[in-house]
């Protein structure tokens, strides 16, 4: 006879939040109500996330909202969806909206879209997370600008071609849906919040070596 495998346990948002440990070496997320580990970035994807913080903070600076939109180090953002909540690997916040947040300071927590300039998320092997589940839940929360980096082409050949090739999405608000609009190669970058920012999708992938 074949043992029936027990369900997962699934937590609410804030089972998941209290649960979460302090200092921990791993990140974590919930999806669905399962709690899943997100191992820290290493290598090229963590080489990609850092120099990307570097050129968005300089073009912050550029557009004259130093010291107001800021880059945290670690956050959660809690969908509408009451069993999930996303640790993105680079968040772009504006502080002059961060003290309609109530558990930010306590928590670091973001609820409210308006707090949020942008969402990046760099592509892993748990691609569809990025492509479908985050993507539903960030558009269904209103964040007005969501990039996904798929410098390694993971993704499914829909999205990125066939042959596949390495693409940024980035993704806009646009009457309540996300318009992805993708770029490849020596294609300059187009984003409605970072309307100085000057690389190309070439020159970012680059930033993974």
């Amino acid at each position: 006879m074949t043992q029936a495998q027990a369900e997962p346990k699934l937590y609410s948002f804030d089972e998941f939040i209290s649960w979460y440990p302090e200092n921990s070496e791993l990140r974590y997320e919930l999806h669905d109500g399962v709690i899943i580990a997100m191992p820290k970035p290493k290598g090229k994807h963590s080489n990609l996330t850092g120099s990307l913080i570097e050129q968005l903070l300089i073009t912050i600076r550029q557009m004259g909202k130093g010291g107001i939109w800021t880059i945290p180090r670690e956050s959660i953002v809690k969908p509408k969806r009451e069993k999930s909540g996303y640790e993105p690997d680079i968040i772009v916040l504006n502080q002059e909206v961060l003290g309609t947040e109530s558990r930010w300071e306590s928590e670091s927590i973001i609820q409210n879209p308006d707090s949020v300039k942008l969402i990046v998320e760099v592509v892993s092997t748990n691609w569809r997370d990025d492509y479908y589940n985050k993507l539903r839940d960030y558009e269904e929360m209103g964040i007005e600008e969501y990039w996904i980096l798929d410098y390694a082409a993971l993704g499914a050949r829909k999205f990125i071609g066939n042959p596949k090739q390495p693409t940024l999405f980035v993704c806009n608000l646009v009457d309540g849906e996300y318009q992805m609009n993708p770029f490849t190669e020596s294609t300059p970058v187009i984003s409605p919040t970072f309307s100085q920012f000057n690389l190309s999708a070439q020159q970012i992938f680059a930033l993974a070596l």
